[in-house]
């Protein structure tokens, strides 16, 4: 057996790699022309993406979402639920009872037929709160805020509690002075 190859058996090689080569050239040529001539809906129903433990498929032309998982059993993809279609439905449900509320508010306001004159007895009248203070007044014309001053129950009350806190004071100041006396 002799390890040397003739030339024309090396020349048989060459023409024979440089044949495979440009038929796969020309295939994968053809092929990538064929892919880009085709439209995108075209190129597969279902668009894959990998998740923790299986995949999420899309299908692209009902645009419904599934998870697929591999189970004990195989392969098995089920239907995500569309928040979209429960969110519209609920949108819907909830413009149809606006819509029968206006309606019925609506047929009750021609139903009521005027406000009632009459005054309260005066056994019925709402107790007032006596240390409620009034809202401030509007100045008729110059738009001022009109402030009430503090009545004198107001300021007695204040007074009494300055008292308290400065006695309070003064007490806690004798006491370190005379902590502090003590230990020196």
């Amino acid at each position: 057996m002799s390890t040397a190859t003739s030339p024309s058996k090396f020349s048989t090689a060459i023409a024979v790699t440089a044949v495979i080569f440009g038929i796969a050239g020309s295939f994968g040529g053809i092929a990538a022309a064929v892919a880009q001539s085709m439209p995108d809906g075209e190129k597969g129903r279902y668009s894959m993406s990998t998740v923790g433990n299986g995949v999420i498929r899309l299908d692209t032309r009902t645009g419904a979402v599934s998870t697929c998982n591999n189970g004990g059993a195989g392969w098995a993809c089920y239907a995500v639920p569309d928040e979209r279609a429960a969110l519209d439905a609920e949108i819907g449900r909830l413009q149809a009872d606006n819509e029968r509320l206006k309606a019925e508010l609506a047929a009750r306001e021609a139903v009521v037929t005027g406000k009632i004159d009459e005054a309260l007895p005066k056994d019925i009248l709402p107790k007032t709160d006596s240390l409620k203070k009034p809202d401030p007044k509007v100045a008729e014309g110059e738009r001022k805020i009109e402030i009430p001053l503090p009545s004198d129950r107001d300021m007695d009350r204040m007074m009494s509690f300055l008292e308290r806190a400065w006695k309070r004071l003064i007490e806690m100041a004798n006491r370190v002075q005379k902590d502090v006396s003590g230990r020196i």
